[in-house]
């Protein structure tokens, strides 16, 4: 009976020392799979950036930065401001005097399609 009783005692121990085999296997896996999912998180934020460096590279190539663009917009439209203003003053006084001469010089005529009374 003692022998059953050791050879029992063996048995729960070899599945005591199994389980705790399992559970420090589970423990390795699950470090393992963090490990795999850290470095492949910093692996994708590395390629991402290099990705969006390259994009902004290229955008900056066909396009020109933003701040040329910017300048150019400003400097074009500070000149075209200042061409309608030189513009203006050149030709304000020769068109109010042929504004005054139509309103003022009128000669009356009558219309080629008027017909007298009979």
């Amino acid at each position: 009976m003692t022998s059953q009783s050791q050879g029992i005692q063996q048995l729960l121990q070899a599945e005591k020392r199994a389980k705790d085999k399992l559970e420090e296997a589970k423990k390795r896996k699950g470090k393992r799979l963090k490990q795999a999912k850290e470095e492949a998180t910093a692996e994708i934020d590395h390629y991402r950036l290099q990705r969006e460096k390259e994009f902004r590279n290229k955008e900056t190539n066909v396009m020109g930065s933003q701040g040329n663009l910017s300048a150019k917009i400003e400097e074009q439209t500070t000149e075209g401001i200042r061409n309608l203003t030189s513009s203006y003053h050149r030709n304000m006084e020769g068109m109010i005097k042929k504004l005054l001469s139509t309103i003022f010089d009128i000669s009356p005529e009558i219309h080629r399609n008027f017909r007298p009374a009979v």
